[in-house]
């Protein structure tokens, strides 16, 4: 990977995303957007408004017809609202059997909508199970017209060998939100350490905290209230503008602002380093300029991202333990020069 600046970054990820999805998508055609994350991680917000930036950037503001949760998709609705183009699924991390639900829908999905091309945002994959493989495998060839798009080597590897789809190596679309102005920093240091089945830390670090002057925090935890309140304005919102076919496309767009913009962002941009085992923690770092010691998730998602894609610059460092990320990010803070 040629080293290139942090903007340069940024821009050529930008590049290689529209390269792909330019031959998927019609400014003509309708397109739905399905498995909206309705969750409090802001990694998925962060890819949710990538997609929709990518859109209104490269298809003079267009944004999906048709948008759902997996707990609230109509076929029926999907059809009436998108009776012909594209079919998008949420990207993310969720291609395997680590979050069963997610991938229950998808398959789901390839077995109700054969008539439709479906195709995969940006995902890793990962599977313990091989039955969970050969299930995931059926689904794709009964379907016919499935393109899956994957965030690392390993996962396209993967796909090329079990799947019959077309499967193409794309960057995660959170780098369409494109580079964030860099507020001021509060705090030296920040480790953002993620606390769920994908950590890496639970089985290879000691579960005591050395390092009493750095906040350890995650960003999962959110005020419920201030979710409701800005899916009500988006829902209003679309009423007053006279779009009521908006109502949930704006509804669920104003949370995953408020869970990135009003709550990630500020949370990670106000410390001059940080740690992290998060993969969109180690991306919005970079949109904001913020040197980052990168950990590894548990099964190799982080490292393949960044061998992929997104560790060629002076702002990333994959760090070999979270002594030596955290070690790193002290000199870095100590050190800093970008701000």
């Amino acid at each position: 990977m040629a080293h290139l600046s942090r903007l340069e970054l940024i821009s050529d990820l930008e590049r290689q995303i529209h390269g792909i999805l330019k031959h998927y998508i019609s400014p003509d055609e309708p397109l739905a957007i399905l498995g909206f994350p309705d969750i409090r991680n802001c990694g998925d917000s962060a890819i949710w408004l990538g997609e929709i930036a990518y859109l209104r950037k490269y298809f003079s503001g267009k944004t999906p017809d048709y948008v759902s949760r997996r707990k609230d998709f109509s076929a029926a609705e999907l059809r009436r609202r998108v009776p012909v183009g594209p079919v998008f699924i949420q990207g993310g991390g969720t291609f395997g059997d680590i979050w069963p639900g997610h991938q229950g829908f998808r398959e789901s999905l390839l077995t109700e909508l054969t008539d439709r091309r479906i195709i995969q945002f940006p995902q890793s994959i990962h599977f313990n199970d091989a039955k969970r493989i050969d299930a995931s495998a059926r689904a794709i060839d009964r379907h016919g017209d499935f393109v899956l798009l994957v965030r690392d080597e390993q996962s396209l590897e993967f796909a090329e060998k079990h799947f019959n789809c077309a499967a193409h190596l794309c960057p995660d679309m959170a780098f369409a939100i494109g580079p964030l102005s860099r507020p001021e920093t509060s705090i030296p240091v920040l480790a953002m350490l993620r606390d769920d089945r994908e950590s890496a830390r639970k089985t290879c670090e000691s579960s005591a905290w050395a390092w009493p002057d750095i906040p350890q925090e995650d960003w999962i935890t959110e005020n419920r209230r201030s979710v409701d309140r800005v899916k009500r304005w988006g829902w209003l919102s679309a009423l007053a503008g006279g779009k009521p076919a908006e109502r949930r496309f704006r509804m669920l767009n104003a949370a995953a602002n408020q869970r990135l913009m009003k709550r990630g962002i500020p949370q990670i941009s106000r410390a001059r380093a940080i740690v992290t085992d998060r993969l969109h923690v180690h991306i919005c770092s970079l949109l904001l300029g913020r040197p980052h010691a990168v950990l590894d998730n548990n099964y190799g998602k982080v490292r393949g991202y960044l061998a992929a894609f997104s560790g060629g610059t002076d702002f990333s460092y994959l760090a070999s333990s979270l002594e030596d990320g955290i070690a790193w990010a002290q000199s870095q803070a100590e050190n800093c020069t970008h701000f």
